[in-house]
C-alpha cells in the first residue's frame, strides 16, 4: 500500500514518472487503490471570566483573534439573544466601542421553536453582508444554550469552518451547551437532527449574567448538573441535596458566604465532569456515553411538548423515569429513588408530565435505537454516583415504570397521594 505522500516527486526522475503541469508525479501500475488517513488536533478553553464587560477587561476583544489586520481596525460579528439584548445590550455595544471595535450585532430570538435551519440561514446571510474575514475576525455568539448550538453550527458550516467564540448567558449554555462540541438545530420535527461537530475556539464563563435569568432557566441549567451528579458524581449530588434551593434562590451570585462556596464547587464539579467525559469521546465513536443520560426519551417528549417544557425540565422529567426503572431492576435503592425525586422537586424541576404515553415513549427509545447504531444502549444510574448501561428494555417495562412514576411525581410535588 502506497500512501499519498510516498506519490509526490521529490527531484529527479523516478521509474514510472509522467509530466504532470509543472512537476513529476510518480505512480505505480499495480496500485489502483489509496488510502489516506490523517490528523486534526483539537484544542479549545473553557475559562471562567466573570464581569466580561468591565472596564478594562479585554478577555472577549482578544478571545480567538487573530494577527491584527493591516488597517489597524478590529472588526467582530455578534450574534446577539433578543432577550440578552434587552438586559444587557447597551453594556455589550459600550465594551466594544470603547476598545475600538467594529461591532456588527445580529440579535436572534433564540428559542426552541426558532432553533431551526432558516435562523441559521438568516445569520450566514448577515456574515456574508458583513464581510467577514474568518481568519482574523472569529465570529462571537453571546446568548443562552439554543443560539450557542445554532451559531455553532453557522460556524462549521460558513466558509468549511470558521471559528467562533462563545459567551454562554444561562446556566444550561455554562455547564452544558457552551462546554461540548456539538453544534445543531431542529428538523422535520426532531431535536437536533441537523448539526456538526464544531468547538468554539475559547469559551467564557460569566456567571454575573445569571443574576438576570428568571428562575424557572435556573433550574432548567440544574437539571443538566444533576445528570453529571447522578451517573458520576455523589458528591455534587450531596451539594446539590443540601444545598440546591439556595443556589435557586441566589442564582449562582454567592449572596451568602455559604452560597458563594456552593456554587463555585457545584459549577467546577459539573463543568470538569462533563469535560472529562466528553475529552475522549468528543467526536462520540463510542456510543456508550454516561453523559447521554436523561436524553434517551427526552429529545422526543420535548419536541412534543414545545413549548411547555424547557430542554432541562424534559431531560430531568427523563430522570425520573430512568430513576425508577433502575430501582425496579434494583439498581437503586427506594432510599436512593425517593433522594433523587426530593432533589429534583427542591430544585423546581418536574419529575412526570402528561406526554409520558407508553406508547410514545416506545417510539422515542426506537428512534435513539437508530441514533445508536441499532443498540439501546441506555444509561441507567446505579445507586447514585455511577451508571450502567442496559439494552433490554421493553415496552412492558417502560408501561410499568410511568404508572410507577406518575404516583411517585405526585406525592414528592405535592406531599399527598
Amino acid at each position: 500500500m502506497f500512501s499519498v505522500q510516498s506519490f509526490r516527486q521529490r527531484g529527479g526522475k523516478a521509474a514510472g514518472a509522467v509530466q504532470a503541469g509543472a512537476g513529476l508525479f510518480a505512480y505505480s501500475r499495480q496500485v489502483d487503490s489509496w488510502v489516506v488517513t490523517t490528523q486534526k488536533p483539537v484544542r479549545y478553553e473553557v475559562r471562567f471570566c466573570d464581569d466580561l464587560f468591565a472596564r478594562g477587561s479585554r478577555d472577549l476583544v482578544d478571545a480567538g483573534a487573530g494577527p491584527a489586520p493591516a488597517t489597524g481596525r478590529s472588526r467582530r460579528f455578534v450574534v446577539l439573544d433578543a432577550n440578552v439584548d434587552l438586559l444587557h445590550g447597551d453594556a455589550i455595544r459600550d465594551y466594544f466601542e470603547r476598545h475600538g471595535v467594529e461591532a456588527r450585532l445580529c440579535v436572534v430570538a433564540a428559542n426552541e421553536t426558532t432553533k431551526d435551519f432558516e435562523t441559521a440561514a438568516r445569520i450566514i446571510a448577515e456574515i456574508d453582508d458583513f464581510g467577514l474575514d474568518r481568519r482574523r475576525e472569529p465570529i462571537i455568539a453571546i446568548g443562552g444554550g439554543v443560539l450557542m448550538d445554532v451559531v455553532g453550527l453557522v460556524g462549521s458550516l460558513y466558509r468549511r469552518g470558521t471559528p467562533f467564540v462563545r459567551v454562554p448567558t444561562t446556566l444550561i449554555g455554562l455547564v452544558d451547551a457552551g462546554v461540548g462540541a456539538k453544534t445543531g438545530v431542529n428538523f422535520n420535527g426532531h431535536k437536533n437532527r441537523l448539526g456538526t461537530y464544531h468547538p468554539a475556539e475559547v469559551t467564557l464563563l460569566d456567571r454575573t449574567f445569571l443574576s438576570t435569568v428568571d428562575r424557572r432557566h435556573i433550574g432548567n441549567g440544574l437539571a443538566e448538573i444533576l445528570k453529571i451528579a447522578l451517573i458520576k458524581d455523589a458528591e455534587l449530588f450531596d451539594l446539590l441535596e443540601g444545598h440546591g434551593e439556595l443556589l435557586l434562590e441566589e442564582k449562582f451570585q454567592g449572596v451568602t458566604a455559604v452560597g458563594a462556596q456552593v456554587a463555585d464547587a457545584v459549577l467546577r464539579h459539573a463543568i470538569h465532569g462533563m469535560l472529562e467525559e466528553l475529552q475522549p469521546n468528543l467526536w462520540e465513536a463510542e456510543l456508550e456515553r454516561c453523559v447521554d443520560y436523561g436524553h434517551t426519551f427526552s429529545p422526543t417528549i420535548e419536541m412534543h411538548a414545545l413549548p411547555a417544557l424547557l430542554h432541562g425540565e424534559a431531560v430531568c422529567v427523563d430522570m425520573a423515569l430512568t430513576t425508577v426503572l433502575a430501582h425496579r431492576r434494583g439498581l437503586v435503592t427506594t432510599t436512593d429513588r425517593d433522594r433523587v425525586f426530593s432533589v429534583m422537586h427542591r430544585i423546581g424541576l418536574p419529575s412526570w408530565d402528561p406526554l409520558l404515553e407508553p406508547e410514545l415513549l416506545a417510539k422515542a427509545l426506537e428512534d435513539t435505537v437508530r441514533h445508536r447504531d441499532g443498540m439501546q444502549r441506555l444509561p441507567l444510574p446505579v445507586g447514585i454516583g455511577d451508571v450502567g448501561f442496559v439494552n433490554d428494555v421493553t415496552a412492558e417495562e417502560i408501561a410499568a415504570a410511568v404508572a410507577e412514576q406518575s404516583t411517585l411525581g405526585r406525592v414528592k410535588a405535592t406531599g399527598v397521594v
